[in-house]
């Protein structure tokens, strides 16, 4: 029985949010907060019902037609719920992570409906099931993210912001062309389409690689992939709230998703393959990989090391997909969960030493373990999962991948890997060391950048929580990653999908 409403209330929650918050008086505060919480609560248990329903082997779908031909298309699948749930889950921790972070700001109401806005426009990826809904929902994303980019209304903030824009404005033009093309081509073409485009390889294969390049370089922007990535270091001036968001949960992860669904549900893996385009694809993340990690290790701020180490990490996505085999494409999925929750771990953790102390810079944070113990530990936990140190999650994804580099015998890869989690550790493992080992103002030397007590803990319960909570998540699907239902488990139930038949 098709559950139609499923998929369509997920997408009206937040929809429904958004009009309420932007109708609220800027001073409705605890309303605000009251309606943001409860929805964000309301999106999970309806995520729930879907993981359950497609683990019973449901796919509801919602559908109308716009006009001939084009239809617009929601539908539940195993790798829809998996995004799904991981942006309904992260919206409700940064949901409470950011009313702590924004206390006593001013222009909420606006933050907070585009922030409703810009998760709205994630879930409506997530469970898009054409190209012609992905793109609406895809572009949504791009400008409702803008208002939180410049957020903060400085000139250093508005500058970015016209990058933002120059960068995935463009890049939705080079995916509306791939999408046109495609559309002339053979029409309205499902993801859940068991056809494929196999048909058309004889007579179309050059056409077809154009498409496919136009699709994925339009996607690659979000990804941040180099030489598209300008925009993501840019876009730091933002608010950490905004940070976790554009890294963890909306638009870096938006387009790996993409990606994901033009390579597996679009085009397939064998047709993707015949075309010659996989390896190509591995070797762009490669050195993505490479490249953002080396860029990580030179910047003397927390949140550009951060964003760097984001433009290296998201890329394990598309390596994984390179792979093609299952073992790389269960490392695909996994890391895409596993990399949402410890980033966003990081960038808390970065907001709370900012709004404590006022620490930026790497060179600041010296003997901060010992006066912020908790937002320590959590920050240790992220960096270590993404040097890929067991038994945080970062370690089942790297694992994954290594082993299936060696099945589709891309030992090059395995260099990679090694390479990347040596420059992880080179630029992770200082800060660690500043944290636990170095003697700092709680001991007599200066004093720290700009230091308040915001709450009776070592910081506003606001922020302490979300960032404990996710660190927790980010140990436990390391430690428990052969439960059911946990991330490495959806990750192969999806890759099965893919590669049995």
């Amino acid at each position: 029985m098709n559950a139609a409403w499923l998929p369509l209330t997920a997408l009206a929650t937040s929809l429904l949010v958004v009009v309420i918050i932007f109708a609220l008086p800027e001073d409705a505060r605890r309303l605000r907060t009251t309606i943001n919480l409860m929805a964000a609560v309301v999106k999970i248990i309806l995520v729930i019902l879907m993981v359950r329903r497609v683990a019973a082997g449901h796919e509801d779908i919602f559908s109308f037609q716009v006009i001939g031909g084009v239809d617009f298309v929601l539908r539940s699948d195993a790798l829809g719920v998996m995004f799904a749930g991981l942006s309904s889950l992260l919206w409700l921790c940064t949901t409470i992570y950011a009313i702590g972070y924004l206390e006593g700001s001013a222009n909420r109401k606006r933050f907070f409906g585009f922030f409703s806005l810009c998760v709205a426009s994630t879930i409506g990826i997530a469970l898009a099931d054409n190209l012609f809904t992905f793109l609406i929902f895809y572009e949504m994303l791009t400008l409702s993210t803008y208002p939180l980019v410049v957020h903060n209304g400085t000139r250093q903030a508005l500058d970015a912001g016209r990058v933002y824009l120059r960068y995935t404005l463009s890049a939705g033009v080079v995916l509306l062309l791939g999408t046109v093309l495609l559309y002339s081509l053979t029409g309205d073409q499902s993801f859940s389409s068991e056809e494929g485009l196999g048909d058309y390889l004889n007579d179309h294969r050059g056409l077809l690689t154009l498409i496919f390049a136009l699709l994925v370089g339009g996607l690659a922007v979000k990804t941040a992939m180099v030489p598209l990535h300008g925009w993501l270091p840019r876009a730091m001036v933002a608010p950490a709230p905004v940070s976790a968001l554009l890294h963890a949960v909306a638009v870096v992860k938006a387009g790996a998703f993409g990606i994901l669904r033009v390579v597996y549900d679009l085009f397939g893996i064998e047709l993707s393959v015949e075309l010659g385009v996989i390896t190509l694809l591995a070797v762009a993340a490669s050195f993505t990989i490479i490249y953002g990690s080396l860029r990580a290790i030179a910047q003397e701020e927390l949140k550009p090391r951060l964003a760097f180490s984001t433009v290296s990490q998201v890329s394990y996505v598309i390596l994984g997909i390179g792979l093609f085999g299952p073992f790389g494409t269960v490392g695909a999925l996994a890391h895409l969960l596993h990399q949402g929750l410890m980033k966003v771990t990081l960038f808390f953790c970065a907001g709370n030493y900012a709004e404590e102390l006022g620490i930026h810079r790497i060179d600041e944070m010296d003997g901060a373990g010992k006066r912020m113990p908790l937002t320590s530990i959590a920050f240790t936990i992220g960096a270590f999962g993404m040097i890929g140190l067991p038994p945080v999650a970062g370690f089942i994804t790297k694992w994954y991948l290594g082993v299936g580099a060696i099945q589709a015998e891309m030992y090059w890869v395995v260099a990679v890997l090694v390479a990347s989690s040596t420059l992880n550790a080179m630029y992770f493992l200082p800060i660690v060391h500043r944290l636990w080992f170095r003697s700092g103002p709680a001991h007599g030397k200066g004093s720290w950048p700009k230091e308040q007590r915001l709450g009776r803990f070592e910081t506003h319960s606001w922020l302490l929580l979300p960032m404990v909570f996710t660190a927790l998540v980010s140990l436990g699907a390391g430690l428990f990653a052969g439960l059911p239902f946990s991330p490495l488990d959806w990750a192969a139930r999806v890759a099965n999908g893919e590669y049995l038949p």
